[in-house]
């Protein structure tokens, strides 16, 4: 077997993707929960600002796939990349401009269809400049930046919103998007090898059955992982709303100043562990990071169902850091491992993709049933228990996708 070529990437370019990963996380925060603040300052109802948070969901949701598509049928990601994020600064301007409901239901519309597209991106562009032999821990500093800027945001965002008016969040979002594409413009387009972003091997070394599209969507590994991402999704995304209604009720006069908390933890954590994450993924293997995340999320599961004191809360978010860092590395590196020669890299992250999405929406519904039928602690211990069993289907189903210097 041939050994791959290892790739040089240049200091510049290197520099320019950790800002562009940071600047873009800021543009992104701007569609968080400030949405929902804005439009209800806006005289708007819950139900109007449901419909349209649930549209962007669903957009979203089915966009997944084709976004991944998209990156794979690409000659520039970066090019796409640089279309995506002036339409989601256009859509942040609309928000602000035109705070009406067929403008702002198309705005979520195509900013929740340009995210689709920025994901894989940032993995590809990601892959194209260090090759597969160095992504781990690449993606474990895009990690890093990405939780600096959603940390960095939040606060600006906050505070012009708190200063000036929640209308403001959405002008700040748009000017970010003007450093964003300063610094994709700084990656060399000549460093991207646009086979490498696609998952794809040298010529010589490619074998045509593992560039087919059905070849790698009947990969056993690739569903493995699907699913045991659904169960992490399906387990960890109504842990966190849960736990807000438990601290507002026992702590009301302290309950944003602790949610906050809360937000701000496991950002901390992400940026500190997963640079590690990305160089212990390498040393010791995929599967032994993955077993930490499933098992740090179902202690914290257990730990929310336990805990009284609000305050000790913000203390067990400390493990959903640890579950945030894994898997943020994990999520693009298992696929780039499982995809690698096929071509397909970003369509396997769409597949990746739409499992998360299921998880997750499936998720709140399912905390919210057994929390109202028979209360917060027993919701908690559930979600522990699906966190239990993607714990158990890595342990005894997924197979290790790390591969070796030569490409074996």
């Amino acid at each position: 077997m041939l050994a791959l070529p290892l790739p040089a990437p240049s200091k510049q370019s290197l520099r320019a993707l950790d800002w562009f990963i940071f600047f873009l996380a800021d543009v992104q925060t701007g569609f968080g929960p400030f949405i929902a603040v804005y439009l209800t300052t806006q005289k708007w109802t819950q139900v109007e600002i449901g419909l349209v948070l649930s549209i962007g969901g669903i957009v979203g949701l089915i966009g997944q796939m084709p976004g991944g598509a998209i990156i794979d049928a690409a000659k520039s990601e970066r090019l796409v990349a640089g279309f995506a994020i002036t339409t989601i600064g256009f859509c942040a301007l609309a928000y602000a401009a035109m705070p009406i409901f067929p403008v702002v239901v198309t705005a979520a519309t195509l900013h929740a269809a340009a995210s689709c597209v920025l994901g894989p991106a940032i993995a590809a562009i990601s892959l194209g400049l260090v090759g597969p032999l160095a992504i781990g821990e690449r993606l474990g500093r895009n990690a890093r930046f990405a939780s600096l800027g959603n940390g960095v945001a939040a606060a600006v965002m906050g505070t012009a919103g708190y200063l000036l008016s929640s209308r403001s969040v959405f002008l700040v979002t748009f000017l970010l998007a003007i450093p964003t594409l300063i610094a994709l413009s700084r990656i060399r387009e000549e460093e991207v090898d646009a086979a490498r972003c696609h998952g794809a091997m040298p010529r010589e070394l490619s074998d045509k059955g593992d560039t087919n599209v059905w070849h790698l969507l009947r990969q056993r590994p690739l569903l493995i992982f699907a699913c045991s991402v659904l169960l992490l999704q399906l387990a960890n995304a109504a842990m966190l709303p849960l736990m807000a209604s438990v601290v507002t009720t026992r702590s009301s006069q302290w309950a944003t100043v602790l949610i906050a908390g809360c937000i701000i933890v496991p950002q901390a954590i992400v940026a500190l562990m997963s640079p590690t994450v990305g160089r212990k993924a390498q040393a010791w293997g995929r599967r032994p990071l993955l077993l930490l995340g499933f098992g740090a999320l179902a202690i914290r599961g257990l730990l929310f169902a336990t805990v009284r004191d609000p305050y000790l809360l913000v203390l067990v978010q400390v493990f959903d850091g640890i579950t945030a860092a894994v898997f943020a590395v994990m999520i693009p590196l298992i696929v780039a491992d499982v995809a690698f020669g096929s071509g397909h890299f970003n369509l396997a992250q769409g597949v990746v993709g739409t499992a998360t999405g299921i998880g997750a929406s499936l998720s709140t519904v399912l905390g919210g049933f057994i929390s109202d039928r028979y209360g917060s602690s027993t919701a908690f211990i559930s979600l522990a228990c699906v966190a239990a069993v993607g714990l158990v289907l890595i342990l005894l189903v997924m197979p290790e996708t790390r591969r070796s210097a030569r490409g074996a």
